[in-house]
């Protein structure tokens, strides 16, 4: 069995720290009936996950940090905050 590629990043922003992480992308399975997975970063809090954005590699980490900035500002401190 393989095993998955994930990577993590914190980010500090309106005085709390956020952990992200990235899945890799799946291939789909037909014979399970699966689509296909881009690879896809998630915040995690409170034992779970939400998605947050596709995982670009070649993305520079400050242009990462501040997509994941502007998503938490939408979903967290946000009117709707639904987050947490």
């Amino acid at each position: 069995m393989s095993r998955l590629a994930v990577h993590q990043h914190r980010v500090s922003h309106r005085g709390q720290t956020f952990h992200f992480v990235a899945y890799q992308a799946t291939p789909a399975d037909a014979a399970r009936a699966r689509a296909a997975v881009p690879a896809t970063w998630f915040l995690m809090a409170s034992g779970k996950r939400w998605e947050v954005m596709p995982e670009i590699a070649e993305q520079q980490e400050a242009d990462r940090e501040g997509e994941f900035m502007r998503w938490l500002d939408a979903n967290v401190f946000g009117a709707e905050g639904k987050v947490g």
